[in-house]
């Protein structure tokens, strides 16, 4: 099997296992409202998954194998709080690695830390996000590690929804993004598994091309 159609093979898996787990729902006529406002036909959530063993660990194994094939040098896995911290924990533990996470600010008390875990000037890390939307948080997670002088070597998540926007921000901050599964695959596992109907289909994808307009 060529690695294309593994990658698609796993990723058709994703979204198969998301959508039947109830981590991806789709409603187009009673749209999601997101915290910026958007009007969203979905709602991913796939801390959903570390509940359910099998798929858990199926995730897991597949995001280490992703770190193992394009990083092989990476010296540790770090979280994005807070979604991505059990599965950054999950990838270092398979792959015997260091974990850390980081913060999205710093702890208001104590030690004040921005990034968690034993951090080493110079240190080759692999960061881990469960979702990528415009790919905002993740970045800043990236650049905080930066300033810390990590070496960030790329990024992973479970699902991305493929906004032009987030391709536009991760070729701009330099930072590879590796995603096993996406908006437009799950569209195909969702119309063949009858979550949605053929005639959804072209408004579905116009959300994803437009999310701040699309309005149903």
């Amino acid at each position: 099997m060529g690695i294309v159609q593994k990658e698609k093979d796993i990723a058709l898996k994703i979204a198969s296992d998301l959508l039947s787990i109830g981590a991806i729902k789709l409603n187009k006529e009673t749209p999601f409202t997101w915290a910026s406002g958007w009007k969203s036909p979905i709602y991913c959530d796939n801390r959903l998954s570390l509940s359910f063993p099998e798929i858990r660990t199926f995730i897991r194994q597949s995001l280490a194998e992703v770190v193992r094939s394009k990083y092989p040098e990476a010296e540790a896995i770090a979280g994005v709080a807070t979604a991505g911290i059990p599965q950054g924990a999950l990838i270092a533990d398979e792959l015997g690695l260091p974990f850390i996470y980081v913060r999205s600010k710093p702890k208001g008390h104590g030690m004040t830390n921005l990034i968690e875990g034993k951090v080493t000037e110079g240190q080759k890390v692999v960061v881990v996000e469960d979702l990528v939307s415009t790919g905002g948080s993740s970045l800043k997670a990236a650049a905080d590690l930066k300033a810390a002088n990590i070496e960030v070597l790329g990024m992973l998540a479970i699902f991305t929804y493929g906004f032009p926007v987030a391709a536009e921000n991760f070729k701009n901050a330099n930072i590879e993004l590796h995603c096993l599964s996406n908006y437009s695959v799950m569209l195909e596992k969702a119309l063949e598994m009858d979550y949605i109907h053929p005639g959804d289909v072209s408004s579905l994808e116009e959300w994803r091309k437009d999310p701040a307009s699309w309005n149903g």
